[in-house]
């Protein structure tokens, strides 16, 4: 954490005159913003991968209509996409030790994420394996494909193609929401950002540095994004 020294241009602007930006304290303070983007980048990376792989498993169980599961599985989607991450991380990390369950902050934060960005995740693979339409499969069958070939060649390469928008924007999503695990201590880069605002009252600077940080992290991530959409859909070829 920061060391408090005050800053001249925050002593400056509390005594009323004109706020010069603080190109010195960007430089001194910015490699804690890189030590906060390794941490916002560790539980994204585990976060968003757990939330895939729990809204294949999601999907799968809508588009089979699978009897009870189906139903829980309606129940998990409505309750975590209707309650704030914020709350389900203070029930993971404060609720949960209460009950004889003691959990790491960094693995409240990725199941946080994971828990949070399954239902979304889970409702574009589903929007993506529902619009296919019943004939082809069927079109499949009549040329001899069994069934795993009718879902590789047939089924996922068209839903891969209506998902992938809604994945890549849930994979940003996600990101920016890591930004509220700074309320179980985290030291991402929102945490930087209001330890150095609350210690320097450089808030015109920290918030700077705030949103450089994210712009680094999430436009490689929205251009890659853009790429694949093109790439996977098969409705221009």
């Amino acid at each position: 954490t920061a060391q408090p020294q005050p800053t001249n241009t925050a002593q400056t602007a509390a005594k009323g005159g004109p706020y010069m930006f603080d190109w010195a304290f960007v430089a001194k303070y910015a490699p804690f913003f890189v030590n906060g983007a390794w941490m916002t980048l560790f539980i994204s990376v585990f976060g968003i991968a757990l939330a895939i792989l729990t809204g294949i498993i999601c999907a799968a169980i809508e588009t089979a209509r699978i009897p009870v599961l189906r139903q829980i599985t309606t129940v998990y989607i409505e309750v975590s996409r209707n309650t704030p991450l914020l709350v389900q991380l203070y029930f993971l990390y404060f609720g949960l030790p209460k009950m004889g369950f003691v959990w790491s902050a960094e693995l409240c934060a990725i199941v946080g994420l994971g828990f949070l960005g399954g239902s979304y995740m889970a409702e574009s693979m589903r929007a993506g394996l529902q619009s296919v339409p019943q004939i082809q499969r069927e079109n499949a069958y009549m040329l001899g494909f069994n069934t795993w070939q009718t879902l590789t060649r047939v089924i996922v390469p068209q839903a891969v193609s209506i998902s992938t928008p809604g994945i890549v924007a849930n994979v940003i999503f996600l990101i920016k929401e890591s930004s509220v695990v700074s309320a179980i201590a985290l030291a991402d880069v929102m945490y930087m950002a209001k330890d150095l605002m609350g210690m320097y009252y450089n808030t015109y600077e920290a918030l700077f540095m705030l949103i450089v940080t994210y712009l680094i992290i999430l436009l490689p991530i929205s251009i890659l994004g853009t790429w694949l959409e093109r790439r996977f859909d098969y409705a221009r070829r």
